[in-house]
């Protein structure tokens, strides 16, 4: 296991303050914000361990309020909404300074029987083994500050197709860089995690704009929705095929398909953040 990954499971791993309130920290660096896909995943964990076994996250809606202090400790506040036989609901309120900066419900059901399929990727699903390792390209001109939140994962590219300029699609495999504990909600709260690395940088590249330090572009979280469809593993492959169907009034909404490397759909992710541009910047 590598120490990025082993510092990921620490943030993970909350500690119990009071009943359903649950502390979380970042990691030492010199962003200036927490990670919003830490946030995600932290709140996922509080709301996991208010829930009987049996039953596992199948959505999480949330909000991004405020920015983040990765200085400060993080409070998660869970709300027991609804405890049924086949569904629970939890609702996180996380909380730095007095003031909410990101808030979140969560839907949990148990397995059972019914219809199952999954619509196939459109293109080759391809072997992430045979390509070399890679992050997008913004990510590696991004000045080192300690802790980089993609460190835990090993990430590669799958070559471009033809007309994927356009909607800003991209494809990329990615795994945890080490084995991880058969805990099922923490394979959830990983890919929580991961979910929030790369896909609102598809708003921008949809019109020709690589994200980056220098680039002019910003992109600030607004919302994020993770569906789980099927049980996965994190530590294995995961293909995420992700772009952009529209921008539209400063914003930009992203969309990602999970797949495993069997083709089976593992999850769905969509995003919308603000999208400003060097042309459009005011």
């Amino acid at each position: 296991m590598s120490d990025a990954l082993g510092t990921l499971l620490d943030l993970l791993d909350l500690e119990r303050i009071d009943d359903d309130v649950f502390r979380g920290r970042s990691p030492e660096s010199a962003a200036p914000r927490a990670f919003g896909g830490q946030v995600a995943a932290q709140a996922l964990v509080a709301a996991a361990r208010t829930v009987g076994e049996g039953k596992l996250p199948h959505s999480l809606h949330a909000y991004f309020v405020r920015a983040g202090d990765p200085g400060q400790s993080i409070l998660y506040l869970v709300e027991r909404v609804r405890d049924g036989r086949s569904f629970a609901t939890r609702r996180v309120v996380a909380r730095q300074h007095g003031k909410t900066i990101f808030m979140t419900s969560v839907s949990f059901a148990a397995d059972g029987p019914g219809p199952d399929h999954s619509l196939p990727l459109d293109v080759p699903l391809g072997d992430p083994e045979a390509l070399h390792g890679a992050h997008p390209r913004w990510m590696d001109e991004i000045p080192s500050t300690g802790y980089q939140i993609w460190d835990p994962f090993e990430i590669r590219m799958d070559p471009p197709a033809e007309g994927d300029g356009a909607t800003g699609r991209s494809r990329m495999w990615l795994r945890a860089a080490g084995a991880l504990p058969e805990d099922p909600a923490l394979h959830l709260a990983i890919l929580t995690y991961a979910s929030d690395l790369t896909l609102l940088s598809a708003t921008a590249l949809s019109h020709g704009h690589l994200p980056g330090p220098n680039s002019g572009v910003a992109l600030v979280s607004l919302d994020h929705a993770v569906w789980f469809h099927r049980t996965f593993r994190a530590d294995s492959w995961l293909l995420f095929d992700q772009g952009s169907p529209t921008t539209a009034g400063g914003r930009g909404l992203a969309h990602a398909r999970i797949f495993t490397p069997a083709g089976e759909l593992a999850a769905s992710v969509t995003q919308e953040g603000l999208l400003r541009t060097p042309d459009h910047s005011a």
